[in-house]
């Protein structure tokens, strides 16, 4: 479903992501991880338009993402989260969730403008849909609520609300669990098994939270360095010698 080919990125000098090539399958839990400074954001950033790759390609199906801005890969049907969360502090939790259905609302400049009938249901339509996605990560009590009240946890969970309500096929996460609670983390699993069966997603998801890694992953992607240096399903990737020096050093490859 989604596929990148050599795909590289260079700021000057320094080259954050190295001919890496992945290939996501339709309807996967997958992770790409992998220590601090390995590549894992500028990865995503590069698939959701964020940068343009120094060279290689990205591919959903048989169609490239390669040139297009952020919006114009959200209507391509990708949404994403943040490693360090972006919402607008000053608005309730029901209009951050708006904010995210932009591209599918139908009415115009001059209906908004002058508060037209067709503004007003399609603003009461959104209104509605955007509580049904806060409903459906557990947030509907909160609705009313500035984003900048709630716990750390339920920012995290608004943000996928947020993400939702742009009707994605494919929702990357970029460290989803971070500053969660062990509670949170449990909740945070089950709405990642449950997004991908109601909603028919791909998930794609950097964590460094092994434990959840390992459990929620079908398959995972390891970058170090830039670069990809295994891949497979959990159980080999946790035996793999190049996985265990990446994040532990030669000396923990040789005791073992």
């Amino acid at each position: 479903m989604l596929k990148t080919n050599n795909l590289t990125k260079s700021f000057g000098g320094l080259t954050a992501v190295n001919n890496v090539n992945i290939e996501i399958q339709k309807g996967s839990i997958t992770a790409v991880i992998g220590p601090n400074g390995a590549g894992k954001t500028t990865f995503f950033n590069m698939i959701t338009g964020v940068y343009t790759p120094t060279s290689g390609e990205i591919l959903l199906g048989e169609e490239s993402l390669v040139g297009l801005k952020p919006h114009a890969v959200s209507k391509k049907g990708i949404a994403r989260t943040f490693q360090n969360i972006r919402l607008f502090s000053s608005m309730t939790a029901l209009e951050n969730v708006m904010v995210g259905m932009h591209q599918h609302l139908k009415y115009g400049v001059f209906s908004t403008i002058f508060h037209l009938p067709s503004y007003k249901k399609a603003e009461k339509a959104a209104m509605k849909e955007a509580y049904k996605w806060l409903e459906y990560v557990g947030l509907s009590d909160v609705y009313n609520e500035e984003s900048s009240s709630l716990s750390y946890g339920a920012q995290r969970r608004l943000e996928i609300a947020r993400a939702l309500a742009s009707k994605p096929s494919i929702l990357l996460l970029d460290e989803p669990a971070a500053g969660m609670n062990p509670k949170e983390t449990k909740e945070l699993t089950d709405l990642i098994y449950q997004m991908r069966d109601d909603l028919n997603l791909t998930i794609v998801l950097i964590e460094h939270d092994m434990k959840l890694v390992m459990e929620i992953s079908e398959y995972l992607f390891v970058l170090d360095h830039g670069e990809k240096i295994a891949e497979g399903k959990p159980l080999e990737i946790r035996n793999n010698q190049k996985v265990i020096e990446a994040y532990l050093g030669k000396s923990a490859v040789t005791t073992a």
